[in-house]
């Protein structure tokens, strides 16, 4: 009799996408990032600077902030779950390829965006975003300790730091606008679990 009821059980209408440690790092992350981004405005914006004055206050918290946005990534590891998306944000499969041809004709058909866990888009925003992140870390760490390094370094580290500061604030917005555009996707990092359709629909080739 159980077997019979267990065998008529309907599929679940949600899947989970997402664990504690995936959410907690992709918050602790996006937040330190957050504090990075809006102080470096109070820093360069002449307009947003006379609002706040504090000009070495907002400084050390720019600093800690910087200093601090590798430490959830580092704790992630600990978990599984985190280290295998890790995993499957590094691997690049001949779907991707298919996917990122469509990207650039602009082609929006479903069919001709196969997608896994991560479509090709989040893997290389996923790249990009770790490595600038390392940049500006060095980089800020030149400009920081002055009296270890010739001013042609601190010089060029000056200029590097803030221009891909302005770079990956572009792309940051890029990236909130696609997440505000899709709010089962938003839901899923929020809440770890998106309905079994849409998984169908956005991540075909992925088996939960």
């Amino acid at each position: 009799m159980t077997l019979r009821a267990e065998a008529h059980t309907p599929p679940a209408t949600e899947v989970r996408r997402f664990g504690p440690a995936q959410k907690w790092v992709h918050r602790t992350t996006a937040a330190l990032m957050g504090v990075c981004v809006v102080t470096a405005a109070f820093l360069y914006v002449p307009e947003l600077a006379e609002l706040v004055g504090r000009r070495e206050l907002v400084v050390r918290i720019h600093e800690c902030a910087g200093l601090a946005l590798p430490v959830p990534v580092l704790a992630g590891l600990v978990s599984r779950a985190f280290r295998a998306d890790l995993g499957h944000l590094n691997r690049f499969g001949p779907h991707d390829k298919v996917w990122l041809r469509a990207a650039l004709r602009r082609d929006k058909r479903r069919s001709q965006r196969p997608a896994a866990k991560f479509n090709a888009g989040q893997k290389i925003y996923a790249a990009w975003i770790a490595g600038a992140s390392l940049v500006m870390l060095g980089t800020g760490l030149i400009m920081w300790f002055t009296h270890l390094t010739p001013i042609m370094w601190r010089t060029s580290a000056t200029f590097v730091h803030d221009w891909l500061a302005l770079t990956i604030g572009i792309v940051l917005a890029g990236h909130i606008g696609m997440a505000l555009g899709d709010p089962e996707a938003r839901s899923g990092l929020r809440t770890g679990k998106v309905s079994r359709e849409w998984a169908q629909r956005e991540h075909p080739l992925w088996r939960p």
